[in-house]
């Protein structure tokens, strides 16, 4: 039902697939992970398809090894009228130590909910009821802010290298 789902997590083995050259998991699969994770909640969430417009803050703090137990959790933070702000950290451990997970990388991600016609829909407000809950709420505004701030600046600089028309 939507507006229920708050959370999720997937967990797996990190794939021999998932290698880079040297030795670890590869970014591209991490955020791969990301997306997926983030893709289910948003539909869950909000009931319908929703679209990846943006992911920020990417780090990774610490590489995955081949093997290691994947812990990738998902959590809504902040809905807006079509967009859901989702916390993601993806965590890992060597499952032959019982290693306790430690976070190998962090960000937020957010999802547009689309009707039937590729148009951006409402989706479900996302009311905290938590200590916890209200602190990430606080968090995703703080970071849509920023963002906000960043994406000025970035269209400002990208103008200065765009093509003038007509001449």
């Amino acid at each position: 039902m939507p507006g229920t789902e708050r959370e999720l997590t997937f967990r797996f083995l990190a794939e021999p697939t998932d290698v880079n050259y040297g030795g670890k998991v590869f970014g591209g699969a991490v955020m791969k992970w990301i997306d997926q994770i983030a893709y289910a909640l948003a539909v869950s969430w909000s009931g319908r398809y929703a679209v990846t417009v943006y992911v920020g803050g990417i780090h990774f703090e610490r590489p995955i090894g081949i093997g290691n137990m994947v812990e990738v959790r998902a959590r809504i933070m902040h809905t807006g009228t079509t967009s859901m702000h989702i916390g993601i950290d993806v965590k890992a451990s060597d499952p032959r130590t019982d290693d306790t997970p430690e976070r190998a990388t962090h960000c937020i991600i957010v999802f547009v909910a689309l009707d039937d016609a590729d148009k951006p829909t409402a989706v479900p407000q996302f009311i905290p009821h938590t200590d916890e809950e209200r602190e990430l709420k606080a968090y995703a505004l703080h970071f849509a802010a920023l963002r906000n701030s960043v994406d000025g600046e970035r269209k400002a600089f990208l103008a200065r290298f765009e093509p003038t028309r007509g001449g």
